[in-house]
């Protein structure tokens, strides 16, 4: 029996084609807006990932916090929350504190957030059973690289090629797994690697991949992937391969290649017994009491 997780990684292509046929008009940050984004866990790694984009695009100066260490006092023109359920506690608690002017994104129109941000984007076609995010964040960042005015045909086809690609045997029965990124795949590697732990309780890392090589190859070794997110830097592959590890990169589009991660996640948590609809000790929203 297919899993919720399994079905929601499947549809994503066809989640970010819509995304992109329907970028909202008004409600996502201007260009040249001084802008704050925020989230928890998946989607702080997001926030990541749009603040590289949009600062790269030119649109003006924006930062990515934990929505729990964002700064008081530090002046925004808009705060953009991202927030799948739209009741974590640490989000609404920054929306109803700040001045700026707010924004959120989310799933369900029936919560909190939408009466604690003065703008909502709804993305209720993403919404997902599995406590495990997946594509309500790449549809999101999907529909955000469409705002910045980035085409994402070629993103969309490798995403259908991500889905259905057999699974290489080195990474369904690796070890441990060091996630790489470069510019706004940062965010996404440390998604990739939140997924596997949390699906599948694997031992994984997440890092700038031009750190990799200031202490943390020292990981490296024979069972253990190294996997990069983007384009490499020049002779990193061949360092890594000189431990015995496997460097494992390809030419999809950073999300599409999440996808992927997404998928050995899944493979990873059927091998160990787990079911990765119901993962270890995380509910799908979290909800603090006063």
């Amino acid at each position: 029996m297919t899993t919720h997780t399994e079905a929601e990684i499947a549809s994503q292509p066809a989640c970010w084609r819509r995304a992109v046929e329907s970028v909202p008009a008004g409600a996502l940050p201007a260009a040249g807006e001084r802008v704050a984004v925020v989230g928890c866990g998946t989607s702080w790694f997001i926030a990541m990932a749009y603040a590289t984009l949009r600062e790269r695009a030119g649109q003006g100066e924006t930062d990515a916090f934990a929505a729990s260490e964002a700064p008081d006092g530090r002046r925004y023109d808009r705060v953009l929350a991202l927030t799948r359920s739209g009741t974590t506690t640490e989000v609404l608690d920054l929306l109803r504190r700040t001045s700026s002017k707010t924004t959120a994104i989310t799933a369900d129109p029936e919560t909190p957030i939408m009466q604690a941000a003065d703008e909502v984007i709804v993305l209720d076609y993403a919404d997902e059973r599995s406590v495990v995010q997946t594509r309500f964040a790449t549809t999101q960042l999907a529909m955000l690289r469409a705002s910045l005015g980035e085409d994402l045909g070629q993103a969309i086809a490798d995403a259908e090629r991500a889905v259905s690609a057999p699974l290489p045997d080195e990474l369904v029965g690796a070890e441990q797994f060091s996630f790489l990124g470069s510019g706004w795949s940062v965010g996404l590697a440390q998604e990739a690697a939140l997924k596997m732990r949390e699906a599948s309780r694997s031992w994984t890392e997440a890092y700038p991949a031009m750190e990799y090589r200031h202490g943390p190859i020292s990981i490296a070794g024979p069972g253990r992937v190294t996997w990069m997110l983007g384009t490499a830097p020049e002779g990193l592959r061949e360092q890594v391969e000189a431990t015995g590890g496997t460097f494992f990169a390809t030419d999809l589009d950073p999300m599409a290649e999440l996808i992927r991660a997404q998928r050995v996640a899944v493979a990873r948590a059927f091998a160990r017994g787990l079911n990765p609809d119901e993962p270890m000790h995380l509910t799908r929203s979290v909800i603090l009491s006063s």
